[in-house]
């Protein structure tokens, strides 16, 4: 393995070293181990603790890693407390990993599109509990609508007397001036009454209009993170990868956002429901998990270890899923607890390097679990998982891989 010095990191590898690289004779924190892999198939930048997390893009990168192995490098690694790993066959490798060296902590600008029922409620969350967020930018296909919210969220009192975000509209060529740009829109919410999974009838529509974003966020060489809110999330993710990673001609270059540019949110609401079913069921708070889609294909856990139970899992699972369903049956569309759990909490959290519910990349798909954000990528929550459960999580895994997302 050759170790390179670049601006402050450690580069350790054999291949993928940018020619400012200057050889060292022995390596030094933080180490970044260059690891080259196929774009659309792989992760860009993400950390880890040991050799052994290097190069895993399936459901393992949920559980700790094997122990035992010993070496130099290992012993460095708990010394140091891990380290990274870059995919220099993405072009845009090294402006990444400088976008999230430098991400601001405060004064934060975002964009946010679409304020229909979901986007309101999360800008009204983002405006209440925002404290990092400077100013929000809101666009939206009806004007009225834009000056509306203006009008009112900066008129909201803030309940403990800090500063609160600015809201003003804004013009498509200011929505990726920002840090984070939040999308929210929907086209052909199916209507009250609908059957069978109301969240993926969603996805042809809703990729159909978010390509005109995706290729906006391509033009603007966008540096922040793209955050997915509309259904179906996961699925989404992956068309917006996709499409801003595509040439005037349709071929994929990889020259438009990198996998941790973008971020699903839709399970924080699931983790929301799964908690409240699991009061009914007897369940333990602290012990429920959540993995996977939002929607069909979500896996929910009464426990993850040693007590996990796979009927009372079932049940919890099927309850969980179903949950917007009964708000549907009452006449109403479920919005409100999506828009603030899994978008304006799960956001904020994000920010502040809480560990929060969301779909992050890993493979060919994005995919909901726990995770942190730190400067070299998305820290995957990890924890021992009964054989069952890993089971099911790499059944969810593999559909969403396996999905057209054409």
């Amino acid at each position: 393995m050759v170790y390179k010095a670049y601006r402050s990191y450690c580069l350790a590898g054999d291949t993928g070293f940018p020619p400012e690289a200057v050889p060292v004779p022995a390596p030094f924190a933080p180490v970044l181990f260059l690891h080259p892999a196929a774009p659309g198939e792989s992760r860009c930048l993400y950390p880890v603790s040991t050799l052994a997390e290097v190069g895993q893009e399936s459901t393992l990168a949920l559980v700790p890693p094997p122990q035992g192995t010993e070496g130099p490098m290992e012993a460095f690694l708990q010394a140091h407390g891990g380290a990274a790993v870059l995919n220099p066959a993405y072009p845009r490798c090294w402006e990444l990993l400088e976008s999230f060296r430098q991400a601001p902590k405060t004064g934060l600008r975002v964009s946010l599109v679409g304020l229909g029922d979901v986007g309101s409620t999360v800008l009204t969350g983002l405006v209440l509990l925002g404290r990092e967020i400077d100013e929000i930018r809101i666009f939206d296909p009806n004007p009225s609508a834009c000056r509306r919210y203006e009008l009112e969220m900066n008129q909201i009192l803030s309940p403990d007397g800090s500063p609160m975000p600015r809201v003003r509209p804004c013009s498509e060529a200011e929505l990726f001036d920002c840090d984070l740009f939040l999308f929210t829109a929907s086209r052909g919410v199916p209507p009250l009454g609908q059957a069978g999974d109301v969240r993926m009838l969603q996805f042809q529509a809703n990729r159909d209009m978010l390509r005109h974003y995706a290729r906006l966020a391509r033009k603007a060489r966008f540096r922040g993170l793209f955050c997915q809110i509309s259904d179906p999330v996961d699925h989404l993710c992956r068309a917006v990868f996709l499409e801003s990673n595509r040439d005037c001609c349709g071929r994929l270059d990889y020259q438009g956002l990198l996998p941790e540019q973008i971020q699903g949110f839709g399970l924080g609401v699931m983790a929301a429901r799964a908690r409240y079913c699991g009061q009914k069921l007897g369940i333990p708070q602290g012990s429920i998990r959540v993995y996977g889609p939002h929607g069909a294909g979500l896996v929910a856990a009464n426990a993850p270890g040693g007590d996990y139970d796979g009927p009372l899992s079932a049940a919890l699972t099927a309850a969980t899923r179903d949950m917007n369903l009964r708000v549907r049956e009452l006449g109403f569309k479920p919005y409100i607890a999506p828009g603030l759990s899994s978008a304006a909490v799960s956001i904020l959290q994000l920010l502040r390097g809480q560990v929060h519910f969301g779909a992050v990349p890993l493979g060919k798909a994005y995919f909901g679990c726990q995770s942190r954000m730190t400067p070299l990528g998305p820290r995957i929550l990890q924890e021992e998982l009964a054989p069952p459960l890993q089971q099911r999580i790499a059944e969810a895994f593999r559909e969403l891989e396996e999905f057209s997302y054409d």
